[in-house]
């Protein structure tokens, strides 16, 4: 598929046929996530991939789920982002930030903005790949709980979830955002030289 067509047929499918998703797809999805950018190369994200049995136990155990529709996709991807691990890169020698320890250093999140775009590339491949794929958020009080029982270390957040199947839709998900609103002109978010 062709870049563009897969810039245009992105979008966030919430309903998923029975169909599994193949294992040449599924490693060419994480494959792809771990070569998203990553500020100083520090690579402080992780990836938790659940089917089966370990699906059916998220599942279970969450009620924030992302809608019953979405429960049916039989892989879910959990993107985490690991704050410690940029602190510890940029106070390495080639970078040198000295007190990095304090995060006020940094204007903005890059841990959670890296693991964002990997989240992306899931994203762009699932369609690639023929399948469709819904990012939603988790509920932060049950952070301590999801690491527990799937064995993620305290210092890895999740900044969501990735549902991943056969789209069962054929088009924007019934009382999906897009339905209620039209996507903004084009001119109203992109400024050219000087914010109008």
């Amino acid at each position: 598929m062709e870049f563009q067509d897969v810039v245009r047929r992105r979008r966030m499918v919430r309903r998923f046929t029975d169909e599994p998703v193949s294992e040449e797809s599924l490693q060419r999805i994480m494959r792809n996530a771990v070569r998203g950018p990553s500020a100083g190369f520090s690579q402080g994200q992780g990836f938790l991939v659940l089917r089966g049995e370990q699906l059916r136990r998220l599942t279970e155990m969450f009620e924030w789920w992302s809608g019953e529709d979405a429960k049916t996709a039989p892989v879910v991807v959990i993107p985490f982002s690991a704050k410690e691990v940029y602190l510890e890169r940029y106070a390495e020698a080639d970078k040198d930030w000295t007190g990095l320890a304090d995060e006020d250093r940094w204007p903005v999140p890059y841990w959670d903005i890296d693991t964002g775009m990997a989240a992306l590339l899931i994203l762009q491949t699932a369609v690639d790949e023929g399948l469709g794929a819904v990012f939603f958020g988790t509920d932060k009080e049950t952070w301590p709980e999801l690491r527990a029982a799937f064995g993620v270390p305290d210092r890895y957040v999740p900044i969501g979830m990735i549902a991943i199947g056969h789209s069962a839709e054929e088009s924007v998900s019934e009382g999906a955002s897009p339905l209620r609103r039209k996507r903004k002109l084009f001119d109203e978010v992109v400024h050219w030289g000087q914010w109008q």
